[in-house]
């Protein structure tokens, strides 16, 4: 037999002996069979002691009065009240009575900015139209000139490289560029 073919074998052998040492090392099943490792582990763990102990639960506590609460509580979920304003800091006392002035005017509510985005345009050669494509991340809108697009706002004019768009009522108009991709 050639040297390099004995070797081989040699090799071949170590390995295989290797391989049934790790099935018998990490294959529990296969070495005990019947669940004769499990058993012994098991009977270890009853003969020794316990270390898990029972927390104090103190049951007759639980059968005590509570204290009620001082006042009962003024509060809706469903009723939402104005906070109340800080207390204003104690000026000191001047000798001359300040001018008075005009009260203040509520600012009036800004509106949110419209958030759709301008993704395309798409220019007919027959009827001289745009057609502003629009997208606010949950749909895709299209529409002309003075149309009316998610019920919400109205395209004003339509541009090459922009779209301007108000709220319906007119305010909030805002120019949306288009979006690169």
């Amino acid at each position: 037999m050639p040297p390099e073919r004995r070797r081989l074998i040699v090799l071949l052998g170590i390995l295989a002996v290797a391989l049934v040492v790790a099935v018998l090392r990490y294959w529990p099943s296969a070495a005990a069979p019947g669940g004769a490792r499990s058993t012994a582990r098991a009977g270890a763990r009853r003969a020794g002691p316990s270390a898990v102990t029972a927390p104090d639960v103190h049951l007759q506590a639980l059968g005590e009065a509570r204290p009620q609460p001082v006042e009962e509580p003024q509060r809706d979920l469903f009723r939402f009240k104005p906070k109340a304003a800080p207390a204003r800091p104690a000026r000191p006392a001047a000798d001359v009575d300040p001018a008075p002035t005009a009260p203040a005017q509520p600012a009036a509510p800004t509106l949110a900015p419209i958030t759709m985005k301008f993704i395309g345009l798409v220019e007919s050669s027959e009827s001289a139209q745009k057609i502003a494509i629009l997208s606010d991340g949950r749909g895709i809108y299209e529409g002309r000139e003075g149309d009316i697009i998610e019920g919400r706002y109205r395209i004003l004019r339509i541009g090459v490289e922009s779209v301007e768009v108000a709220y319906l009522d007119g305010r909030g108009r805002q120019t949306i560029r288009l979006s690169g991709s």
